[in-house]
């Protein structure tokens, strides 16, 4: 769970991706500086009041009167982004926060709201706007929980029985059952006093002093090697685990899969880029921290039947795609055995609803059957490329990454067909069709919620490619270092 600083570099990996939406840009609010004292650094140590993500995936922590915005970046004023903090109700601090998940209820109007709780009131926020008629008696909204809280963490159903939140006060937890407004107490006085909570990447820590515990949602069983420091691991700081340099001179990737349900993985050496459409955001980590048995780079990549396949030399390693990512049993494989071939893989991609893997091995693609039993070559086809670093399969087509440039088919078919290269897309060139943009375009993103056209140190949103294309005026633009990489500047 290492926080990098390779995030810049995914500028690259970003027109692979069908990015989170993106979130208002934050305004200081000056007016009530003069009655703070200096701005707390998190990097000296700091016991959070709260931590919780907004719906675009921004984590916030709040001490005080301050927030801070992502892993990294300086302290804040809360009023800055959620202004009715203290201009109306002088919150000046809150007890507990977290984001409403209750996407399965379609009567339920608060999923991805985020809720704050001071002594007995409780606040709820959509898109950083106080909701009309909060603050509310928190035993009016959430009844059975009580007052003056500790911390607080959504738990959704699959992770809990049930779509829930946690509330943390003493030495006692509370199961909120959002749909059946039902409350079952526990007590974990083996877990240490959370102060905070936090459920990031489908994983679940308890913030305590300048430390944190990850736990277990529903048995409260702390994973070894912990407690940990918070700002060695969450905030990048001079030391710690976010430290590390990237050199951004050679940007092809090793592999790109896609699970086909919003969840996006980018390999590239010793490291892994993760995005997904759960509003976590991009992020960058160490392979060894998911995937310890690969032991650094990869060759290729790709998901089938729910499950993320990574050749490296002449293995396969099989892991189940959910969270911690275990190996499964009999993994890794021979090559050979697996897949039936030999030698080194360039790239490897499984289209959607299909069971057919593309391999690519120098200039030829290989079709390989993943239902038949042994499993061999069906298909031994030249394609026009002199290497391939990566690609991936979607439901649009194909593309092809080499190097910094990347290549378009409408199916792995008419690849297979072509006696020669399509046009590249490069990240600084413009596209052929006359758009509004005053100047090239560096990369684009296409994705459920519509197209992101990228332009130097920002971005512009568009519902559809045709939309786009018919256009006469620019939209706003949005910054691509805080709106997409979860940077702070």
């Amino acid at each position: 769970m290492r926080l990098l600083a390779r995030s810049l570099c995914l500028l690259l990996c970003l027109a692979l991706s069908c990015a989170t939406p993106v979130q208002q840009e934050i305004m200081m609010a000056d007016h009530h500086e003069g009655h703070h004292d200096a701005l707390p650094d998190r990097c000296e140590g700091i016991e959070f009041d709260a931590i919780a993500p907004d719906e675009k995936g921004i984590i916030y922590f709040f001490k005080g009167h301050y927030l801070w915005r992502g892993f990294r970046g300086p302290a804040e004023l809360s009023n800055g982004t959620f202004n009715e903090m203290d201009d109306d109700h002088h919150l000046g601090h809150v007890d507990a926060a977290f984001r409403m998940h209750s996407g399965d209820d379609p009567e339920d109007h608060s999923h991805d709201h985020m809720f704050f709780f001071l002594n007995e009131k409780v606040f709820s926020y959509s898109n950083h706007t106080l909701e009309p008629d909060y603050p509310k008696d928190i035993k009016d909204v959430f009844p059975g929980i009580p007052d003056h809280l500790d911390a607080a963490v959504e738990c959704p159903k699959g992770e809990c029985k049930t779509d829930s939140v946690i509330f943390f006060k003493g030495d006692k937890l509370y199961y909120y059952d959002i749909k059946n407004h039902t409350v079952e107490e526990k007590q974990w006085p083996h877990l240490p006093h959370c102060t905070a909570a936090l459920r990031w990447l489908n994983r679940y820590y308890c913030f305590h002093g300048h430390n944190f515990t990850r736990f277990h949602p529903l048995t409260g069983h702390v994973e070894p090697r912990y407690p940990k420091t918070t700002h060695y691991y969450f905030t990048k700081c001079k030391e710690g685990h976010s430290s590390d340099t990237v050199n951004c001179t050679d940007p092809h990737l090793d592999g790109v899969a896609s699970d086909g349900k919003g969840k996006i993985y980018a390999f590239r050496g010793e490291m892994y880029s993760h995005l997904d459409s759960d509003h976590h955001g991009w992020y960058s980590f160490s392979i060894d921290a998911n995937w310890k048995e690969v032991h650094g780079d990869v060759d290729a990549v790709f998901f089938h039947d729910g499950k993320l396949y990574i050749i490296k030399d002449d293995s396969v390693y099989i892991y189940k795609k959910e969270a911690p990512y275990a190996l499964v049993e009999g993994y890794p494989k021979p090559l050979k055995e697996e897949l039936g071939i030999e030698g080194h893989v360039d790239a490897a991609f499984v289209c959607p609803n299909e069971h057919t893997v593309h391999v690519i091995q120098g200039q030829h693609m290989k079709d390989i059957d993943l239902s038949a039993t042994p499993r061999n070559v069906t298909k031994d086809i030249p394609h026009p490329f002199p290497r391939i670093d990566a690609a991936a399969c979607c439901p649009h087509g194909v593309r092809v990454y080499v190097g910094t440039e990347y290549f378009e088919y409408k199916s792995p078919t008419l690849m297979a067909m072509s006696k020669m290269q399509p046009e590249a897309h490069k990240y600084t060139v413009g596209e052929v069709v006359p758009l509004p943009f005053p100047r090239v375009i560096d990369a684009t993103i296409c994705g459920p919620t519509g197209v992101k056209v990228l332009i130097g140190s920002h971005f512009y949103e568009y519902k559809s490619p045709m939309i786009m294309v018919t256009s006469k005026a620019l939209p706003e633009p949005r910054k691509i270092s805080q709106d997409l990489l979860g940077c702070d500047h």
